[in-house]
């Protein structure tokens, strides 16, 4: 049944746009469209049309939406929505004026991603039965994720030619169809090639995909949760684990080890530094803990002391 949004002829015009000339994903459009539904509704309530709306309508609506109990990122979510739509009804030039230019994102609280310990991990890994056709896929599986910080999508949209084995590189399509390419350690790579070479054909393909179910078709995003969870229960760990925890580990770890920020947003796939910088403050506790350890007048001088992984 269509929404309200996919009714509007300029809302639904909009939809069409992000999806095919901008590339967003069918995940972030579905995401507009409930937004716009939303929107919609209190217009229609208002006696309001979408052209009609100024800023201080607007206003009013995220008050709206405030006194329904939505917390900030939830109200940023829908503010996104918002921006891209009235930006595109005023370059379609059916808008003087952007009502929606001038709204600012309320302040999110800066929430540190979960990660694992690098024991933790290797555990994780180390979980697989490696004899058999499921395990040697989850294996590599896990090893992928953790080696180059993919996204549960991109891991699932792999294709057998997105791996180069000579340049020991994998291709990923990111967020907007953006592509790139994330380079593989020794050990990652060999375990890709022997599931490739003496495993894949086994799970008789109907898909090019790399990763396939028991009948040959592409892993499922809720397929790869639930893996990831099985073994993570196996080796003992009790915290909430999910294809995104590995992927804050893996960015997580490389900073602790020296990476800088600007190379793990380019790892990452990340467009712009400040969806990166949530990982600041590992850098900040290694700072903390080289000043505590070499400073003259450091109480723990002389005593090494360790970042904490959170």
């Amino acid at each position: 049944m269509a929404t309200l949004a996919q009714k509007h002829p300029h809302a639904q015009s909009f939809l069409d746009h992000a999806l095919a000339i901008k590339g967003l994903s069918r995940q972030t459009v579905a995401a507009y469209t409930e937004d716009l539904s939303t929107f919609l509704v209190f217009l229609q309530e208002k006696g309001k049309d979408v052209l009609e709306v100024n800023e201080q309508g607007l206003f009013v609506y995220l008050m709206f939406l405030r006194r329904k109990g939505l917390q900030s990122r939830s109200l940023a979510r829908h503010m996104a929505s918002l921006r891209g739509f009235y930006a595109y009804l005023h370059e379609q030039g059916l808008l003087k004026d952007n009502p929606a230019e001038m709204l600012e994102n309320p302040k999110l609280p800066k929430l540190l991603p979960r990660v694992l310990s690098i024991g933790e991990v290797e555990s994780i890994l180390a979980q697989p039965p490696t004899g058999d056709k499921l395990g040697v896929r989850d294996k590599t599986m896990l090893e992928i994720l953790y080696a180059a910080g993919l996204r549960v999508s991109e891991l699932i949209n792999l294709k057998v030619l997105d791996f180069d084995p000579q340049a020991g590189i994998i291709r990923a399509w990111g967020k907007g169809a953006r592509e790139r390419l994330v380079p593989l350690h020794y050990s990652c790579m060999q375990w890709l090639d022997h599931y490739l070479q003496h495993w894949r054909s086994s799970f008789a393909p109907k898909v090019d995909k790399i990763f396939l179910n028991r009948s040959g078709k592409a892993l499922s995003r809720q397929g790869v949760w639930k893996i990831i969870k099985k073994y993570a229960l196996m080796a003992g760990i009790k915290k909430e684990v999910s294809p995104h925890t590995l992927r804050h580990s893996f960015a997580t770890h490389l900073l602790e080890g020296g990476a800088d920020l600007r190379t793990v947003q380019v790892l990452l796939g990340h467009s712009d530094i400040t969806a990166t910088e949530i990982y600041t403050h590992v850098q900040s506790d290694r700072l903390k803990a080289a000043q505590d350890f070499y400073h003259p007048r450091s109480k723990n001088t002389g005593k090494p002391v360790h970042a904490e992984t959170r």
